[in-house]
């Protein structure tokens, strides 16, 4: 059936829902695991306050590298204790969507397993999802986990 499937998250708990589901999934069919975090650029927000120096951005890339790699630990020992061969991606510096499907992409993955927040109405239209741009972008399936 699934041959590699990509599985996406933020370290959140929701997201967690997702990590379980698509591991036990792999498990169930024998399929590679791809697991991927993707860290957002630097939120700039230029004002006559404050500017972000050098140091600032630095300081940045470090604790999202630092939480990326202890998020992609966790996942990565959770699949070694079932049995699935797993690779880990982190992508930095990146739009949350773009950087899976590219990921699902590059590493020919044929199914893409991910967590919904859920969120409905105006908090959907204000805050976006993540998830939406994934299955509207997707070349390949993607299961939706609540």
């Amino acid at each position: 059936m699934y041959q590699r499937i990509l599985i996406s998250t933020d370290g959140s708990e929701v997201a967690q829902k997702g990590v379980d589901h698509g591991l036990s999934l792999a498990k169930s069919v024998g399929a590679k695991v791809t697991i991927v975090t993707v860290t957002e650029r630097f939120p700039i927000y230029a004002g006559p306050d404050w500017i972000p120096g050098p140091t600032d951005l630095a300081d940045y890339d470090a604790r999202q590298k630092e939480a990326a790699t202890k998020i992609l630990a966790d996942v990565l020992a959770a699949a070694g204790r079932l049995g699935v061969d797993a690779e880990t991606v982190h992508v930095p510096e990146a739009q949350p969507a773009e950087a899976i499907i590219a990921t699902a992409n590059k590493k020919h993955c044929d199914l893409i397993v991910m967590a919904s927040h859920g969120r409905r109405g105006l908090g959907r239209l204000l805050l976006g999802s993540q998830t939406s741009e994934v299955l509207v972008g997707s070349p390949v399936p993607v299961l939706v986990v609540r």
